[in-house]
């Protein structure tokens, strides 16, 4: 999105529209069918001239908190950074090279979390370096098991 396109005009409305086109009838629907691709791949399918990855962000956000399932949207986001920079999982051993990529996913997830599931998600973190998951592990929706357990669906 280097020529700014992506900000020109209504975006919420050139986002939606996209959407529907493709048979969704909300964003998150959209984003469901696709659980493991990155907020930038969702964009580029949407449009990828004129749809950043950060309006996807912001739009899937304004859908949970709407529906009451922000727990899940971090959720959410947490798989897609990991699927990001960890495609083949769980590393079995947190080298310095794979140290990095963990961190990378932990802390731009961090960085995409609302402030009212910070703390959670810092908690969250926390326990997945603590007690890692098994080696390969690579959660396939926010639906995760051991995600469910690090972040239950109580809402904050």
């Amino acid at each position: 999105m280097s020529d700014g396109r992506a900000w020109q005009g209504n975006m919420k409305a050139r986002l939606y529209e996209r959407v529907r086109k493709l048979g969704y009838d909300s964003l998150t629907a959209f984003a469901n069918a696709r659980p493991t691709a990155s907020l930038v791949a969702l964009a580029d399918e949407l449009g990828k001239d004129d749809i950043a990855g950060v309006q996807v962000l912001s739009g899937l956000l304004a859908e949970a908190e709407q529906h009451k399932q922000v727990t899940r949207f971090v959720r959410d986001v947490l798989v897609r950074m990991l699927c990001q920079s960890l495609p083949n999982g769980w590393p079995a051993v947190l080298d310095d090279t794979h140290r990095f990529k963990v961190a990378k996913a932990l802390g731009s997830w961090f960085a995409y979390t609302p402030e009212t599931h910070k703390e959670r998600a810092d908690k969250a973190g926390d326990a997945l370096l603590a007690t890692p998951p098994p080696p390969g592990w690579r959660p396939l929706g926010p639906d995760d098991e051991l995600l469910r357990t690090l972040l239950p669906d109580e809402e904050v």
